[in-house]
């Protein structure tokens, strides 16, 4: 099986100019894909792992390293405009957070899956962790790769080919670092000060009666505690009485 080494470019000058729709729809895409790589990746090492999910796992990092370069090249330029309009430029800000937060997901779980696969090699099933997990997971990856369906033939992965994939995954991983690092020199955006919005935030969805009930017993509930103060008194006061009983009868017995 031939490899591929898609990696993601040192310079943000490649692909041509996008729309801000296109540009949401790229990290949105890019966000499922790293999504659906951190759950492949957690099965490295486990009774799921084969030649099937190293394969997905490849396929899956190699599209996301691909949105990568395009997502860069798309919010770099935007940003970098000193005439982009103040509302634009806070739309541009949020999908780069996004972006880098992704970036950096990716990154982690690439090194995870560079150090299990080290720990754990396919020449020597014997050795991976029965963890109880079943079935396939080649329908997430469909998903994230935007394809019907993930066929593979039933073959066995020699050691050398093994080493050769976990090499160019060392070498994937050291230029999305560098990338990382070039990436927050020539774009200089404090995600602490970048306001989250959207759907989420908006109004109450919940109209239901069980939720209003709530909320008019949270308003009955000042009047009803003020009843229940001499309650809660009283008890107090019989508790402490019984302490002191407690301790005179050790004491002078």
């Amino acid at each position: 099986m031939p490899l591929t080494n898609n990696k993601v470019a040192d310079d943000g000058s490649a692909g041509e100019a996008k729309t801000p729709e296109e540009g949401k729809a790229m990290v949105d895409c890019l966000v499922k894909v790293v999504a659906c790589h951190r759950h492949l990746a957690s099965c490295v090492g486990g009774s799921t792992d084969g030649p099937d999910l190293r394969q997905e796992l490849r396929q899956t990092r190699e599209r996301g390293l691909e949105l990568t370069l395009s997502c860069r090249q798309h919010l770099t330029t935007r940003l970098r405009d000193k005439a982009l309009p103040e509302a634009e430029r806070k739309d541009a800000e949020l999908l780069w957070v996004a972006f880098s937060s992704s970036l950096e997901l990716l990154h982690a779980d690439m090194c995870k899956v560079f150090k299990m696969g080290n720990n754990f090699s396919l020449a020597n099933t014997c050795a991976l962790v029965q963890t109880g997990m079943q079935g396939d997971t080649k329908e997430v990856a469909a998903r994230a790769l935007s394809l019907p369906d993930l066929q593979y033939e039933q073959k066995s992965q020699s050691d050398s080919v093994e080493r050769q994939e976990l090499s160019q995954l060392e070498e994937e991983i050291a230029q999305v670092d560098r990338t990382i690092e070039d990436m927050e020199l020539k774009v200089n955006v404090l995600r602490w000060t970048v306001e989250a919005r959207g759907p989420q935030y908006g109004e109450l969805v919940s109209t239901d009666s069980a939720s209003i009930a709530l909320v008019d017993e949270d308003e009955e509930a000042p009047g009803r505690g003020r009843k229940l103060t001499p309650v809660i008194l009283a008890l107090c006061g019989v508790a402490i009485g019984a302490v002191v009983i407690a301790v005179c009868v050790v004491f002078f017995a």
